[in-house]
């Protein structure tokens, strides 16, 4: 599909050059002499690098047709991971490197966002944040409560992440799914 530069918003998908990029912002500038460019800055789908790319105003570029699909994760068979899509039930195996470290953060059931190009599965969007119980980690000793220290734990994931030394084994905690950063303790009702 083309479109012009003028039609450029926050998470158009451009092919340049049969590569896919994602805008991540842009601008629309007019020099006080000459015309006016689109400032932007452009995320690589697969490798995730980011780069500044103008373009002149009004020139026709090629935008990417990418579908996000929500898909509930099933299972890992070998180096691939099985996701059903929710709404016909189709199941989708997704290889090991397209699943990255989202990998590192799901459960089985779980919902993700499936982006999809042509057939072809791009990446994984998860939630900002996710709960997961820590399987492992060292007992805090009395009065490390409020030394602001961290220790090691092991979520059942099988990530290691680092947590506050008064965390238990067995205790749910969030974590940013981006970073891998402990986000708090979730309490029980």
């Amino acid at each position: 599909m083309v479109i012009s530069t003028n039609d450029i918003k926050n998470g158009t998908v451009l092919d340049l050059d049969g590569q896919l990029w994602t805008v991540i912002w842009f601008q629309h500038h007019k020099p006080g002499k000459g015309n006016t460019v689109v400032r932007t800055k452009l995320k690589h789908v697969l490798s995730g690098k980011v780069v500044d790319r103008t373009f002149n105003s009004d020139v026709k570029i090629e935008s990417a047709e990418v579908d996000r699909r929500d898909m509930q994760y099933l299972y890992q068979d070998g180096d691939a991971y099985i996701f059903m899509d929710e709404t016909t039930y189709e199941q989708l195996p997704i290889p090991t490197e397209v699943v990255g470290d989202a990998k590192d953060f799901m459960l089985e059931n779980q919902t993700a966002t499936v982006a999809l190009h042509e057939g072809n599965p791009l990446y994984i969007d998860l939630p900002a944040s996710v709960e997961l119980e820590i399987t492992y980690t060292e007992p805090g000793l009395q009065g490390d409560r409020s030394t602001g220290g961290t220790k090691p734990a092991t979520l059942e994931t099988g990530r290691e992440i680092q947590v506050p030394l008064f965390i238990t084994t067995g205790e749910k905690v969030k974590v940013d799914t981006r970073s891998g950063d402990y986000l708090g303790r979730i309490s029980e009702k």
